[in-house]
């Protein structure tokens, strides 16, 4: 056991004062190990964060490998990227992976209907998906389709991506540019089932799951972990009901956005904000801890091992858009106050490291609490 006195300097409103602090570190009583994902990311089809922000495709000026620009890349492996989620967020329950297969020019163009109602090439399917986790040197969390989907398709997709046989859809894989399967290190079956994933109960989902995971299967020597759509903010129903699911289920998911305002309608500004907005953002940004404290508890009821972790694989700042832009982009400023969130969370994310195994920033490039602005 170390035991270190320090000083801390603490600033009064009449001047500096000096006070003790006692600090005791017990090298004998080390805590959870912090898993290297708690530092992961999410890339969804939303706005400029995948095209033009760092997809411009192959034949483009703009310096790229395999159509995705290397100065975004670049900074991306400068931060150690360590996961990347895709292809959503809402926009995971109305892809369907075979429109992103093939031949880029014969893809069928779609509107996203979630963000912005742009036209969607589908210009970024599954295999450019793995050429970037693959330049970033980082696992892959690919969001399934339960919501316009089926389990077939999910099914079909994980047998797309995994299999080493001589199947129809290995062959297809082969046929489209790669040879060897790729190794999927998570799967999520659909994305906030409690609204945009199709608004339904804590049961209702379980059961669905349940269902969905008996046919999601893979070479034993490549199966990933499996991951059930949770809730968000303080409720706990999700978590409950879906930490008694016995079966191929490795973590339950759970979002959590900081709103300045608390107000959904009217979030607050990015930049120029005064100092109550300051304030109200950290605060506002702590409640995470509780939140997963909550959970954690009722986690901990039906799952005492701790064999399932919590993923909080949406977080970060959400303020109201940038004026002149797209409301569907949800572009905004990153400032200093930005930061201090992030850190906030880290530090909250460590200090559950027995239960968050998992976390996303939302998201990487050009929407909401962005690692890069393009």
């Amino acid at each position: 056991m170390i035991k270190k006195t320090i000083l801390a300097l603490s600033i009064a409103a009449s001047g500096a004062a000096f006070a003790q602090v006692s600090v005791t570190i017990d090298a004998a009583k080390p805590g959870p190990v912090i898993n290297k994902n708690i530092y992961g990311q999410f890339a969804e089809h939303l706005g400029t964060g995948i095209y033009e922000g760092m997809w411009v495709g192959p034949e483009s000026k703009v310096p790229n490998t395999k159509g995705w620009r290397n100065d975004v890349v670049g900074a991306l492996k400068d931060l150690h990227v360590p996961l990347v989620r895709w292809p959503g967020g809402c926009f995971a329950d109305e892809y369907h992976w075979r429109d992103g297969i093939g031949p880029r020019d014969k893809r069928p163009v779609k509107v996203n209907t979630n963000w912005g109602g742009v036209e969607e090439s589908n210009a970024v399917g599954t295999h450019e998906f793995f050429d970037l986790a693959e330049q970033l040197g980082a696992e892959v969390y690919v969001n399934g389709n339960l919501g316009t989907g089926s389990n077939q398709e999910m099914a079909e997709w994980l047998e797309y991506m995994t299999s080493d046989s001589k199947s129809t859809l290995a062959e297809l894989r082969r046929k489209n540019g790669h040879e060897k399967p790729w190794k999927v290190d998570y799967f999520a079956v659909g994305n906030e089932a409690w609204g945009c994933g199709g608004e339904m109960s804590p049961q209702h989902y379980a059961q669905l799951y349940k269902t969905a995971t008996v046919f999601l299967k893979t070479p034993p020597a490549v199966r990933p972990k499996f991951i059930a759509s949770g809730g968000n903010d303080n409720d706990t129903t999700w978590s409950d009901e879906l930490s008694k699911i016995k079966n191929k289920i490795d973590g339950i998911s759970f979002h959590y956005y900081t709103i300045p305002t608390g107000v959904w309608e009217k979030k607050g500004a990015a930049t120029g904000f005064a100092e109550d907005q300051w304030i109200s953002t950290v605060k506002n940004t702590l409640k995470m801890d509780d939140h997963i404290k909550v959970n954690a508890a009722v986690m901990d009821k039906n799952d005492p091992q701790k064999k399932i972790g919590l993923f909080v694989d949406e977080w970060g700042t959400w303020y109201d858009v940038e004026p002149g832009t797209n409301t569907g982009f949800l572009f905004q400023q990153n400032s200093l106050r930005d930061a201090v969130v992030a850190a906030l969370n880290f530090n909250i994310f460590h200090a559950h490291a027995d239960r968050v195994r998992m976390t996303n920033i939302a998201q990487m490039v050009n929407v909401l609490q962005a690692m890069i602005l393009t």
